[in-house]
């Protein structure tokens, strides 16, 4: 339901400001059908909305913006569900989906969650769907997240974000199991016998989907498969990754699942005299800002999060423009082809040290 306190409005017959309640009594009908006319509620008989409308206006209950909305069915505004959080990845991916959303002309409103669980999505969509957006896309790199989907309302317009292929709504991600073949392949073409692995937490599809790429390279390629280190997405615990991996004499390569866990490895290497790439290189995952300036300049997968944002955004509005501007059902529509990540090499690979390889 739209505050009251944002309204532009004039004074009533009263000689106050009219709200929500003036309009449903004159009307005839209750506040919340009010509410459903305003959000353009497709389970509104005309008539009824009909009669609302010119209650809104004798009472001047209408701002411009509100007007054009109830003109074309649309608020032209999207709800964005995100998570509390740092990481550069899905920061990234609610930046390239508010650039898409202004260059299509649609504002933007965001629910943040502090905790990812099925309850937390699924009250961040209603409320969404209280402020009348016209859809949702929703960024759920989690498990927990991706699982509250199947339960979203029915006949909403909605967009997964790095949700996996099985989140049963439209879905825009990179490639991660590319990624990381990419990443893989780069170190074994250098001559590495294997690629050790740091990996992020468990309850993150993209952490397992990078894990799923790093196997399946080593074992089309007959190397032996070294035990996971894991990791949780911080500098902190690559740290302890490289402390664990620095006094082994079998590691040659490690494969970093993001950026800011390879900086904390090698700082972890540099400090127990391991040298990058000479003794042991090292590909991570992300592209940040500081990677090239890292020391050495890091090797990494460079994720195009504009390009979810772009493909995230044109995926809604086919859903909305299918359903129609009447309130038709929302269609079914397969999930995008994934975004193709590439690989940027710096100075942090090499071939393995010649006793070694």
């Amino acid at each position: 339901m739209l505050a009251e306190d944002n309204h532009v409005t004039t004074p009533s017959r009263a000689g106050r400001p009219a709200v929500m309640t003036d309009v449903a009594r004159l009307a005839g009908v209750s506040h919340q059908t009010v509410s459903r006319v305003i959000n353009g509620h497709p389970r509104v008989r005309p008539e009824t909305r009909d009669r609302v409308v010119r209650a809104m206006a004798e009472l001047s209950y209408r701002p411009n913006a509100m007007a054009r909305a109830l003109a074309s069915r649309r608020s032209r505004v999207l709800g964005v569900v995100s998570f509390d959080t740092i990481l550069f990845g899905p920061a990234s991916t609610l930046l390239g989906i508010e650039r898409a959303a202004r260059a299509a002309g649609y504002g933007v409103s965001i629910v943040t969650l502090e905790k990812v669980d099925r309850r937390g999505v699924l009250s961040a969509v209603e409320a969404l769907d209280g402020q009348g957006v016209d859809g949702v896309i929703i960024i759920a790199p989690q498990m927990a997240a991706a699982a509250a989907l199947h339960s979203l309302p029915r006949g909403m317009a909605a967009v997964a974000v790095e949700a996996g292929q099985d989140s049963g709504l439209p879905s825009v991600a990179v490639d991660q199991v590319a990624g990381a073949r990419l990443a893989v392949r780069h170190l074994l073409d250098l001559g590495h016998r294997t690629v050790w692995h740091v990996s992020g937490p468990s309850d993150w599809l993209e952490a397992g989907d990078r894990i799923i790429g790093w196997r399946q390279t080593l074992e089309e390629a007959g190397a032996a498969v070294p035990p996971i280190i894991s990791g949780d997405w911080s500098a902190r615990s690559g740290y302890a990754a490289g402390t664990a991996l620095a006094g082994n004499p079998d590691v040659t390569a490690v494969f970093v699942a993001n950026d800011q866990m390879a900086l904390g490895l090698l700082r972890a290497l540099h400090e127990r005299g391991v040298r990058v790439p000479a003794d042991i290189s090292v590909v991570a995952f992300d592209d940040i800002p500081e990677a090239e300036f890292m020391l050495p300049p890091l090797t990494t997968v460079r994720q195009d999060f504009d390009e979810v944002g772009r493909r995230g955004m044109a995926t809604l509005l086919r859903l909305l423009d299918a359903a129609g501007r009447d309130g038709g059902p929302v269609p079914v529509l397969p999930s995008t082809a994934p975004v193709e990540p590439t690989l940027v090499v710096r100075q942090s690979t090499a071939a393995p040290p010649a006793d070694r390889s």
